[in-house]
């Protein structure tokens, strides 16, 4: 299986984070990229750098003012008074009646919808290389590769069209799927991080050729909170092609797995050409934002019914956080969805 990862976003290591009214440090820090990678070569898998990616994929998705916004941002943010290392929101837009402002602050606040994604120096090059490494991920298995891992940081599934939050900038799973969309007429991004894919939803709430499903942690109490229920089912076109299948923060393997089975049964009747899995690892037991209590066998369980599908796969890195076992839950899991076990 081929996999991809660009050194360059070893440089993109945010800081800032706002938890519970106290400043943390942000959770999405370059240490991860090192974990997955030593999970990989438990597994005997390697990665390559990606090339560039036409900027058409990344149109695809995103709109022409949330990409300079990402590209300049950061050197708009320095020249003023006072300026934080990083680029953080302090007022934020209420998009329903909201005018697009002038300010660099204002569009902060208007592009980035939560302070859990700052931008620093080389956030832009960082998410450009993921989104590298997402396309070049899809384009393997548009070449015939069965499947494909792209080691994406920062991640992109809670960011929409316009809007980045909860660490991610550019969404990397739909910059994926719509590549794969170039050769197959119905793709299914199927997202398994302990938080609902809501930046994925939206991009594809109104498409009936993009189904996603995800199952994450009841967001009534979890993050994003506002977005991730039953009821929300797709619009117009798209009305029974986006499906949410919320659990308890109590979820063990056996549901969890019983509740991807689900998915892929959705999965297969919809028939799609490829498949896109949003691959978060933060369900762990033992990942710091404790959001399910999922095992390495529940891991390596998920990988196996994911791979019975039988669809070609492009396999997208989200979350997973800081924590010795995030090496193991990637080996847990691709090591199930390749048939193989980890190297002692």
């Amino acid at each position: 299986m081929k996999c991809y990862y660009a050194k360059e976003t070893e440089a993109h290591d945010p800081q800032f984070r706002l938890t519970n009214g106290a400043l943390m440090r942000n959770a999405e820090q370059a240490e991860r990229a090192t974990l997955l990678i030593e999970g990989l070569n438990q597994l005997g898998l390697y990665t390559e750098e990606p090339p560039e990616a036409p900027r058409a994929c990344l149109e695809a998705v995103h709109t022409p003012q949330l990409l300079a916004f990402l590209e300049s941002a950061w050197e708009e943010w320095q020249k003023l008074p006072g300026a934080g290392a990083e680029v953080v929101p302090n007022a934020f837009a209420q998009k329903s009646w909201a005018t697009y402002p002038d300010s660099i602050v204002g569009r902060a606040g208007w592009h980035l919808g939560d302070t859990s994604a700052p931008i620093g120096p080389h956030s832009w090059t960082a998410t450009r290389r993921a989104a590298d490494c997402a396309v070049a991920a899809a384009d393997a298995v548009l070449d015939g590769e069965r499947a494909a891992y792209a080691l994406t940081r920062p991640p992109g599934h809670h960011s929409d069209a316009e809007t980045c939050a909860g660490h991610c900038l550019m969404n990397v799973s739909a910059i994926a799927a719509e590549r794969l969309r170039n050769k197959h007429d119905r793709v299914a991004i199927l997202d398994i991080d302990v938080h609902h894919g809501n930046g994925t939803q939206w991009i594809f709430y109104d498409r009936e050729d993009v189904l996603f499903i995800s199952v994450h942690t009841d967001p009534h109490r979890y993050y994003p909170f506002f977005a991730g229920h039953a009821h929300e089912t797709g619009r117009g076109a798209g009305e029974g092609f986006n499906v949410n299948l919320p659990l308890p923060p109590t979820t063990g393997d056996d549901n969890w797995c019983a509740t991807i089975s689900d998915a892929l049964a959705g999965i297969r009747a919809f028939d799609p050409g490829a498949l896109v899995i949003s691959l978060g690892l933060d369900a762990h037991e033992n990942d710091p934002l404790k959001g399910m209590k999922v095992t390495f066998d529940g891991f390596r369980q998920a990988g196996a019914l994911i791979a019975a599908a039988d669809l070609p796969t492009v396999l997208v890195q989200e979350g997973g956080y800081l924590s010795p076992d995030l090496t193991t839950s990637l080996a847990s899991f691709l090591g199930g969805f390749l048939g193989r076990d980890a190297r002692a």
